[in-house]
This record gives structure tokens, C-alpha cells and sequence, in this order.
């Protein structure tokens, strides 16, 4: 499966510490945030890469390339205007002609992905109105991010707005396995936001989306408080 990274954000929540380059380009032990992502997918031997770039998007080309010094094979999605998260996706269409992963350019997980694939297939062998599987995390407040509601099945019934946590909910991880058929419900050339506007609009449509729950280590950079638990978090994994 070909892997899409969204990395054309502008980093707005980010701009007091990384304020020249695009946010996956954040540096944290000499390397950008972006390879530490690369080196996850290489890891779980997914080699093919989109990456969906917009604000200053030569730095990230330039630094990467065709993907060859990191034994990957890298492909450009580039906006000519801010897109969202479902828009950039979009943008990429020509590239996505089988089902394909998605990664939020501003967090990490550090996931086992081959468990994961086998839900996704299981899911789209058994469901005739399957369109995606989400990763989803715990977290004892979900005002930054807002959570998932889930059947005993795992099927996803909705998506609740950012409030003020009440206790441990389920959140949006920011990966994604999909069927092409997720283009389908994004319009051309408009900024659409995947988890407001494309996730809830396909369980309107009545198909379905199902929540892969996991434990592992989740980190939203796109924040300054994210940033030092990314900075934490590497400087434990990959010592100087």
C-alpha cells in the first residue's frame, strides 16, 4: 500500500517555535519531524510515499527527494492553495488507484501497521458499505482534539465536537487505511477537512467507518507542549 503523508500545514500553533519552514520540517535531534515518520513506514516495510506538501514546500522536497537516501520512493501532491485535510488527500487522487494509507504530518505513533492492514482487509471483505478504518487512541481529555463514539463491533457512530474533557475518551490518532472509494465523497480544488467534513458526510451517506483502537505512544507536535514531548520522546528512543 502507498502511504500518504499531510504535510502542507502552515503550523500556526507551532509558529512561536518553528517560524521558517513548514511544520513536519520541525527539527528534533538534526533530523525534521517528517523523516522520523518515513523511518516508521520504512520500518513496517511501506515503501511507497505521497507527500501532500503546500507552505514552502521546496524545503521538503529538497531534503527529500525521490526518497532514494532513505530507500523509499517518494511522490509530490502540491497545493497551489491551502486545501484541508480531505482536500489535500484529494489533490493526490491521481496517485491512489488502490486502497492506501493516510498520516497526519503533525503527530506520531509508532504503530505496528501489519495488525492493523488485517483489519482493514477483514473489515472490507465483510462490509459491502466499508470505506476506512481509523486509528484511535485513549486520552484523558479530549478537548483538544474531540472523540469518537464506537458500537461493540467497533463501528464508528459519530464524531462529538472539541469540548472540555469529562473523563477518558476515544480521539482520533491521525492514520487511516482507505478504500479509494473515500475520494469519492471529497469535492475538487475546495479546503475540506477530513474529520469534520468527510468522515461525518460518509456516515450520512450511510457507509461505514470502523475505529482500530490501540495503546501506543501518540504525540500531536503542533503544539509547543507536543513539541517538548516529541523532543522527550526522541531524545529516549534515539540518544545522542
Amino acid at each position: 500500500m502507498k502511504a500518504v503523508i499531510l504535510a502542507g500545514g502552515l503550523g500556526t500553533r507551532l509558529r512561536s517555535i518553528v517560524h521558517d519552514r513548514p511544520k513536519a520540517m520541525a527539527e528534533f535531534n538534526a533530523r525534521p519531524f517528517l523523516e522520523y515518520q518515513l523511518l516508521m513506514l520504512k520500518k513496517n516495510e511501506v515503501t511507497n510515499i505521497v507527500l501532500c506538501v503546500g507552505y514552502k514546500f521546496q524545503l521538503i522536497r529538497d531534503y527529500f527527494q525521490q526518497g532514494d537516501r532513505l530507500g523509499l520512493s517518494i511522490e509530490y501532491a502540491v497545493e497551489d492553495k491551502p486545501l484541508g485535510t480531505a482536500g489535500a488527500i484529494k489533490n493526490a487522487e491521481r496517485f491512489l488507484d488502490s486502497p492506501f494509507l493516510v498520516f497526519n504530518g503533525d503527530s506520531f505513533l509508532d504503530i505496528d501497521l501489519e495488525p492493523f492492514l488485517q483489519f482493514h482487509h477483514k473489515k472490507n471483505n465483510n462490509d459491502s458499505r466499508y470505506v476506512a478504518s481509523i486509528v484511535t487512541t485513549p486520552t484523558a481529555d479530549a478537548k483538544a482534539y474531540g472523540s469518537i463514539s464506537t458500537d461493540s463491533y467497533q463501528a464508528i457512530l459519530k464524531f462529538e465536537e472539541k469540548r472540555d474533557g469529562d473523563g477518558p475518551r476515544t480521539i482520533n490518532a491521525g492514520v487511516y487505511a482507505c478504500l479509494p472509494a473515500l475520494l469519492d465523497f471529497i469535492p475538487k480544488n475546495e479546503q475540506v477537512s477530513i474529520e469534520r467534513d468527510t468522515f461525518p458526510h460518509i456516515l450520512e451517506g450511510g457507509f461505514h467507518l470502523y475505529s482500530y483502537p490501540v495503546s501506543d505512544h501518540f504525540i500531536d507536535i503542533g503544539t509547543p507542549a507536543g513539541y517538548v514531548r516529541f523532543t522527550d520522546y526522541i531524545e529516549e528512543k534515539y540518544p545522542c
